[in-house]
């Protein structure tokens, strides 16, 4: 696309805007805390086959053709109009450029009867002001903000950290809302400075009274390290990318709770496809039509008030056509007496391990099978496929393969809190107990690296033996420390069965003399002498109910501290979190000693 003259620039910016040739885009600013929109941003493209179509150059070229108060101005009405037609939800965030709201000929309260003439209140609108001039008087764009804030108005600061004076338009105009440019969103995951930048820009927002906004969200990576900041809100594409008709909700999305990523991929959610559901009384003549206009659909769910009832296999009704009489004589027939009236029905949030064993044992593995989708309420939502569900427990053993530990090959912290994160979406009461063993680095330095790893790999087959493999998870953190996330009643049992198979394991790795001395000689962390008695096992245990924590991060915190508990117990030791929410670990520590006498 060649360039034009600026003689024909400013002809071409003139018609856009006679013609009123602008195209509105929406892109989604999300509450993570809660997972829900909570405002759009309102983006202007000009024509797409036009140098123009980029905003930067259609707002560079209306400033040098004297048009970016009427460009300015026509962008806010079209974005309000396209909004209430799309009756969208949530706030309207309107891009504003600083220059035309100070500009003294400038006309008072347009954007406000654009507002009064289509019905949207002022207080659902946030004047956003981007950065891509210098403000020069102070006093005169102060006044302009209080002026929109005394209709209704809030305001926002776009792009803060890449533009001019973004600190002291922060300080000056004490906006509603901050958002951070996209740059310290890019590799944040990786980048230490990125993460303290935010972290700093969280307390000040806090203090000021400002809400903060990180833009540029483009990976999951980025994502969860951000919410993990205690940030509120975020925009970017991992969230979702402008579109002229986005979203309203965004139910991927709708389990983050404070920081935690949603954990789709290990769920039913990431299987569903939402297919029309037919009812009980539909003709198979009907049926058979409905298979017709979607030849790739295997299945219609029967559904009766809301609730799945029974499931038409596209294979079975065809080949029941197919034969002698079929048609002439079950034509009228209603899809009720022909349906599979025992198909496999599954929750939206069931982890897909357990799907398997559903499928496995209901459906007998048939690659070409579909399973029903319900709400928590027996609801029908859609169907999934068993080859996705096969494909999608191929790609998570193997990712789970990636970020084995080495040495035990149990899954690693990544898996771990991946874990710990999906059974907090649940809802659903769990136990992390927290294994660590004592003397084991005095055991490494006496007995050296192939000894101690053969301790590691041991223990590691200890726990994984010692818990129902098919409700429970085993991972190693690293080093000596392992966690278990339970969800068997039996659990307690298991963690005394554990100890127990464990102190029968022990005296076999040592040699007869160190057996006899129960333990070894060597050095503290200060370089003293001392006497290290054979290995044990400490497990501190934290029983998790629902909405008591808010990611993995904090059960972490928890497990870490129970653990130190255990550990200043005696020999192998399981210690049980028992205390209430205002005993601190040291009043935790003197009941379980109490306990023990």
């Amino acid at each position: 696309m060649s360039p034009m003259s600026p003689k024909s620039t400013c002809a071409t910016v003139r018609e856009l805007l006679t013609a009123r040739r602008l195209y509105v885009l929406f892109q989604p600013i999300v509450d993570m805390p809660a997972g829900e929109v909570f405002g759009y941003e309102a983006l202007i493209r000009g024509p797409s086959d036009s140098v123009l179509h980029s905003p930067l150059n259609l707002f560079e070229s209306a400033s040098e053709c004297g048009h970016l108060s009427e460009l300015d101005h026509l962008c806010r009405r079209l974005a309000i109009e396209r909004f209430v037609s799309l009756d969208l939800p949530g706030l309207l965030f309107v891009n504003v450029t600083p220059e035309t709201i100070v500009q003294a000929d400038r006309p008072r309260g347009e954007t406000l009867r654009v507002l009064q003439e289509l019905g949207l209140p002022p207080e659902r609108v946030v004047i956003e002001l981007t950065e891509h001039t210098p403000i020069h008087d102070y006093g005169v764009m102060y006044e302009a903000v209080e002026h929109y804030r005394a209709m209704g108005f809030a305001i926002a600061l776009d792009d803060l950290g890449s533009g001019y004076g973004g600190l002291r338009h922060w300080t000056e105009l004490r906006p509603e809302y901050v958002k951070i440019d996209g740059h310290f969103a890019q590799g944040i995951h990786e980048d230490a400075v990125k993460r303290s930048f935010v972290s700093s820009m969280r307390d000040i927002s806090h203090d000021l009274g400002s809400r903060l906004v990180v833009e540029g969200i483009e990976s999951r990576e980025e994502f969860e390290v951000i919410s993990s900041l205690g940030v509120d809100l975020g925009q970017g594409y991992f969230l979702q990318r402008p579109s002229a008709h986005p979203p309203s909700d965004l139910p991927e999305l709708a389990a983050v709770r404070c920081g935690r990523v949603p954990r789709l991929e290990t769920t039913a959610q990431s299987l569903l496809r939402r297919y029309a559901p037919i009812a009980p009384d539909m003709l198979l003549t009907e049926v058979v039509d409905r298979f017709q206009q979607t030849p790739n659909q295997r299945s219609l769910v029967v559904v009766d008030e809301g609730r799945p009832v029974g499931l038409v296999w596209r294979h079975r009704l065809m080949d029941f056509y197919a034969r002698r009489y079929g048609r002439e004589l079950y034509t009228r027939t209603p899809v009720r007496e022909f349906m599979d009236r025992e198909p496999l029905v599954v929750a939206l949030d069931m982890p897909l391990e357990r799907i398997s064993l559903h499928v496995t044992s209901q459906l007998e593995a048939e690659w070409d099978k579909d399973f029903i989708v319900v709400d928590a309420d027996g609801l029908y939502l859609g169907v999934g496929a068993v080859i996705d569900l096969l494909r999608r427990v191929t790609e998570l053993q193997v990712r789970s393969a990636r970020y084995a530990n080495p040495l035990t090959q149990l899954p690693g912290n990544v898996p771990i809190g991946e874990r710990i994160d999906a059974m907090l979406e649940n809802g659903e009461p769990f136990v992390v107990a927290y294994c660590d063993l004592d003397s084991f680095k005095p055991f490494n330095d006496f007995y050296g690296y192939a000894r101690g790893d053969h301790v590691l790999r041991e223990l590691g087959r200890v726990l994984s033996e010692a818990v129902d493999p098919r409700l429970d998870f085993v991972g190693h953190v690293g080093g000596d420390d392992f966690v278990l996330v339970l969800v068997s009643d039996a659990w307690e049992a298991y963690l005394q069965q554990l100890l127990e198979r464990f102190a029968q394991l022990v005296p076999d790795f040592y040699d007869e003399a160190q057996r006899r001395a129960g333990g070894v000689a060597s050095v503290d962390r200060r370089g003293q002498p001392c006497f290290f008695e054979l290995l044990s096992l400490s497990i501190g245990v934290v029983r998790v109910q629902p909405a008591q924590f808010r990611s993995h991060h904090e059960v972490a915190a928890r497990a870490s501290e129970v653990k130190r508990v255990a550990k200043q117990l005696s020999g192998n030791s399981l210690f049980i979190d028992r205390r209430a929410a205002d005993e601190d670990a040291e009043e935790a520590l003197e009941s379980a000693c109490a306990e023990r006498g």
